[in-house]
């Protein structure tokens, strides 16, 4: 059994559950967002963050999930996809996890409708069922992954990052929906709001440390679905890249900021970099940043009752800095 099924396993009737709930959460009367709904739902991923809100709920109620844990997991899920088709169409890319992207098969103008399509039908269906206390948890996330985004624009121009700020970008861009995912699922079985909070910092560490983890990719030669080297030709500002710049003599920094700046299509030139940034030690460091952040949201959890959900849990946390791709 792989990983993700093992994950899986105490939650996959939910899931079951949850896959047709949320294909008739995207339902229109247009027959062309139909069609194109329909070509989203079945080219899905792992759909970890659906998984987050049921293995969460489940954990904290000692098993039981209810109606708004299912509206919970949908709105997450609508409104990721949502995002996912507003960067397909900002990143020009022609691409979505092997298939081709909506953008690719219908042009920008139908995809940022649809983008937009799916966010108001994870607003609505909050908002129909007065789950204020939920669309407050997802509109926070939409906020700060939209700030995130254009931090990291602002930032890449003068490629001036420093950790610190490194951190902001991936807790706003990636943790914070993983974070509104384990909010979700507790805020939909429980009412005690150090519970929902210790969640949702579990959620966010996790985000990190997953945030971390394909940073390093960009540095290996597997098979992961995305170039080697990447991050440096799109002048993005990473931990092992910014770890090396902070410890390298000021000639050295000149040259690898030149090389990023002026010379990131240059192969011979990346291969440079990539050898720098693992010479100066940025990738054992990244590592052990990431499993800092992994540690810290185990601890977390520590001291819920033992329970299969719980397991599942960990074994998603450990998936997220072991996985290959």
């Amino acid at each position: 059994m792989n990983i993700t099924s093992q994950i899986k396993q105490p939650i996959v009737k939910e899931m079951e559950l949850f896959e047709k709930k949320f294909f008739e959460s995207m339902s229109s009367k247009v027959a062309l967002l139909n069609r194109i709904t329909y070509y989203i739902v079945n080219r899905k991923g792992k759909q970890m963050r659906p998984m987050f809100v049921f293995l969460t709920a489940k954990m904290i109620s000692g098993g039981t999930v209810n109606e708004r844990t299912y509206r919970g997991a949908s709105v997450i899920e609508l409104i990721h996809t949502a995002t996912l088709v507003h960067d397909d169409v900002v990143d020009d890319s022609n691409r979505r996890r092997g298939f081709f992207s909506i953008n690719a098969l219908w042009k920008n103008k139908i995809a940022v409708l649809v983008g937009d399509y799916l966010l108001s039908k994870g607003l609505l269906l909050s908002i129909d069922n007065g789950d204020f206390d939920l669309l407050r948890i997802i509109s926070v996330a939409v906020r700060e992954m939209s700030e995130g985004e254009l931090l990291q624009i602002e930032k890449a121009r003068r490629l001036d990052i420093d950790e610190s700020i490194y951190y902001e970008i991936i807790r706003q861009k990636t943790a914070t929906l993983i974070a509104a995912c384990c909010a979700l699922g507790a805020k939909s079985v429980s009412e005690d709001d150090e519970t929902v909070e210790k969640m949702r910092k579990f959620g966010e560490l996790i985000g990190m440390a997953f945030q971390i983890k394909d940073d390093l990719f960009d540095y290996t030669d597997e098979a992961i679905g995305k170039p080697t080297g990447i991050d440096i030709k799109e002048q993005k500002m990473t931990l092992p890249l910014i770890y090396a710049l902070n410890n390298c003599s000021s000639s050295e920094k000149s040259w690898c900021i030149n090389s990023i700046k002026n010379h990131n299509k240059d192969k011979k030139r990346v291969k440079e970099v990539i050898q720098f940034v693992k010479d100066k030690n940025g990738l054992a460091y990244a590592e052990q940043k990431m499993v800092q952040f992994q540690q810290e949201a185990l601890q977390l959890i520590h001291n819920f009752p033992s329970s299969e959900y719980k397991d599942s849990l960990t074994l998603m946390v450990n998936y997220v800095i072991e996985r290959k791709k």
